[in-house]
């Protein structure tokens, strides 16, 4: 099996839908991924895009908050994934999920995956709202 063209005009489309999606919702941070990618794995920072952004963000069965709550939960759950959920965390605040929402995300990914990772991802969400003057964050 050979790899797609990421050049050809098919994939050119998923991109660009993807680019539009991601500008929409992102939080400011997947700009700098994807340049960061671009010297060493172009390919993956066009699949990031193409495929994540174009192909899955976009279906329309949820709402950008609804993807942004799984989203949190599953690098919650995964651990080990603080860059990324650094900028899902500033994408769920610019699709409208408020801070108690996504204190209340990790609290519940606390039950699934643990303390020690519902921790982290609540340390890393501490560090956005206070860049963002979020802080104190009351419950409800």
């Amino acid at each position: 099996m050979t790899a797609p063209d990421i050049g050809s005009a098919e994939e050119q489309a998923r991109y660009q839908r993807g680019l539009e999606v991601m500008s929409g919702i992102d939080g400011g941070g997947a700009p700098a991924v994807m340049d960061s990618l671009g010297d060493i794995a172009p390919a993956l920072a066009h699949h990031i895009v193409a495929f994540g952004f174009g192909d899955l963000y976009s279906r329309p069965a949820l709402v950008p908050q609804q993807r942004q709550l799984v989203t949190l939960g599953i690098l919650a759950a995964l651990g080990g994934c603080e860059p990324e959920l650094e900028v899902h965390i500033k994408t769920s605040l610019n699709v409208g999920l408020t801070p108690a929402e996504i204190v209340e995300t990790f609290i519940h990914t606390a039950g699934y995956a643990g303390f020690p990772r519902a921790i982290n991802a609540i340390t890393v969400a501490k560090k956005v709202f206070a860049e963002r003057n979020l802080l104190p964050v009351t419950e409800g």
